[in-house]
């Protein structure tokens, strides 16, 4: 289930994004898919979690493939898929050795790996994808608000997100303990 929901998360960020146009709060400007893509973070690392770090790598290159495919059937430019797999790779590696690395309980790895995650995949993405550098679609003083949005938007789901899964936990191990 991890697995599955991990790459139909990736898939659906592409489609929403592509489907919807970008929330704009004030200057920031947020794709709708980022919504998605801070909860594929939380995804791969139950993935991680549940597989190794090894195994997760397989996924995340199979999420990939997911990913192009889904970007290019839905129309985006060659640069849009380009900058999106680049992105999707730093930062889902980026996640995964921070993941790996970090001696906290899982709620705290899976916030902290999200961020840098998220960071990353905000700034080549916007960069690389959406400015004058790429695809042209932001001006260069639209690019640190689009940036910026993103963050913002990721780092609360990954918020959310360890939240939830600190609270799932904690309470596991008080069934444990009564029992």
């Amino acid at each position: 289930m991890r697995i599955l929901f991990y790459l139909i998360s990736i898939v659906t960020a592409n489609v929403v994004t592509a489907a919807f146009a970008p929330l704009q709060f004030g200057a920031f400007i947020v794709p709708m898919g980022t919504l998605l893509i801070g909860a594929t973070f939380i995804f791969r690392d139950l993935v991680q979690n549940k597989y190794g770090r090894a195994k997760t790598y397989i996924f995340i290159f199979v999420a990939l493939g997911f990913s192009a495919l889904a970007s290019f059937m839905l129309g985006d430019t060659l640069l849009i898929v380009l900058a999106s797999a680049i992105s999707f790779v730093v930062a889902e590696t980026a996640d995964t050795e921070i993941y790996t690395r970090l001696k906290l309980p899982m709620a705290w790895r899976v916030f902290y790996s999200g961020i840098v995650g998220g960071f990353l995949d905000s700034v080549i993405f916007v960069v690389i994808g959406l400015s004058p550098l790429g695809a042209n679609f932001l001006p260069w003083e639209a690019v640190p608000a689009a940036i910026v949005g993103q963050v913002i938007v990721k780092t609360v789901i990954q918020m959310i997100g360890a939240l939830i899964l600190n609270r799932v936990y904690v309470m596991k191990e008080k069934r444990l303990i009564s029992e």
